[in-house]
């Protein structure tokens, strides 16, 4: 049978293997930007009339649908074709044994040694949703998602497209700034045309990066001076988060988590929450109006075979949860967005649940939680009076065993060069166990 072959092009002469399918070819695919770089191989001028250029991808999948088993068809792709590119569609439709690929470099590899940057560490990601407005596809990481990748690693690679250009992309970073890093820790390259004649490299901050226009096809590539210090909400300096900071599981400090507005568990007590919960190593957890998603977090650092489900029902802090999860390379984490009880009937039944925000709706939360866990722990934080007695009440309607304790927490303030106490609020948590 035959294979498909997927042929990369762009910055190297084809390797001799190549050069032999695309010559012995009855068709060679491409699209109209490739057909042009593709003009300046020699092996254009011997199969030029085999050359057949569709419209959009999903034409050219089609064609190798129904063609590929009575054909030899050969696919040019635009660097390595499983680097982001369409090789990954073609394993996926017609399986592995039916392809065969031959990788050039990497437009990201190529812009690393340009901006004669190592990109070893790197990481790189695509925002290339396709060139269809209609039909983009889903992409891992949205562009709200970088400020959170940036607090993670040091260098980011990424890969472009018209709608999310280099432009946008600054813009993106400065608008979220808060979220991870200032921007005056960044440089910002913008590789356009990498491997034409008229290739261009600018070098700028975030800021000058927003304001250019940029010929396609690009790269970005972002580079972050590790010495340069963040700024958490509240404008205090706090160190950049690298990749070897994701190693703690427990201990993260409230400067490290975005937030907005102080809507965080305290440190302390975030501690004696968790340890109320006595989380299992496997199991699910539901958090309750998780707002910058702290709880969900650490406990998931805890225990990465958790399945931890934060449900918030604020955009804005939605986002927090978010970028906290990618600055702390968190993959236990599903964010929910909605307001309980109503998202909480599609969700797997839970081992334990943190209620730390409840929007008025306690007696109704609880009502869902208590029908659907038939053995465990719910750990409820309450600042006000009110907000305690409505969960002792609740707690007890549904036959909870139920303790309650109070967390004080004083902290360490310079006045005139001497140490003073200062107090904060204090919290009643709420610990309700039901055994089977």
């Amino acid at each position: 049978m035959n294979k498909i072959h997927v042929v990369g092009i762009g910055f190297r002469p084809l390797e001799k293997r190549a050069k032999d399918i695309v010559l012995q070819s009855e068709a060679v695919l491409a699209n109209n930007r490739l057909l042009d770089v593709f003009k300046e191989y020699d092996e254009y001028e011997s199969v030029k009339d085999r050359i057949i250029v569709h419209g959009s991808v999903y034409e050219t999948m089609d064609y190798i649908n129904d063609n590929y088993k009575e054909q030899k068809i050969s696919l040019l792709a635009a660097g390595d074709p499983m680097f982001f590119g369409i090789g990954r569609l073609v394993v996926e439709r017609f399986g592995k044994d039916a392809v065969e690929l031959f990788p050039d470099l990497s437009s990201l590899q190529v812009a690393f040694s340009k901006i004669r940057e190592t990109s070893s560490g790197a990481y790189c990601i695509s925002f290339h949703g396709g060139p269809d407005p209609a039909k983009r596809r889903k992409l891992e990481y949205e562009l709200k998602d970088l400020p959170g990748l940036l607090g993670q690693y040091q260098k980011i690679g990424i890969l472009t497209d018209k709608v999310n250009n280099p432009a946008v992309i600054a813009a993106e970073v400065l608008k979220r700034s808060a979220v991870s890093v200032q921007p005056s820790a960044l440089t910002f390259y913008v590789c356009e045309k990498i491997g034409y004649v008229d290739e261009r490299i600018t070098e700028g901050t975030a800021e000058e990066i927003s304001r250019g226009s940029f010929d396609h096809p690009n790269v970005v590539i972002i580079v972050q001076n590790s010495e340069h210090r963040a700024q958490s909400a509240d404008n205090t300096e706090q160190p950049v988060v690298s990749a070897q900071r994701s190693a703690t599981a427990f201990g993260l400090r409230e400067a490290e988590i975005a937030h907005t507005k102080g809507l965080i568990t305290k440190d302390e007590v975030r501690a004696v929450t968790l340890h109320k919960l006595r989380l299992p190593r496997r199991g699910v957890f539901w958090d309750i109006g998780s707002g910058s998603g702290s709880v969900s977090i650490e406990a998931a650092g805890i225990c990465p075979e958790l399945k931890v489900i934060a449900i918030e029902k604020n955009r804005d802090r939605a986002e927090n949860i978010q970028a906290n999860r990618i600055q702390f390379n968190i993959q236990n984490v599903e964010i929910i967005r909605g307001d309980a009880p109503d998202v909480l009937k599609d969700l797997p039944a839970p081992d334990r649940v943190f209620i730390g925000g409840s929007g008025g709706n306690m007696d109704a939360i609880m009502n869902d939680v208590a029908e659907r866990m038939n053995a465990g722990i719910i750990v409820i934080n309450a600042v006000t009076i009110e907000t305690l007695n409505q969960a002792v009440k609740s707690l007890e309607n549904h036959t909870f065993e139920i303790q309650i304790s109070e967390v004080s927490i004083s902290r360490s303030k310079m006045i005139n060069r001497k140490r003073h106490m200062s107090a904060l609020n204090p919290i009643f948590i709420v610990k309700g166990e039901k055994s089977q």
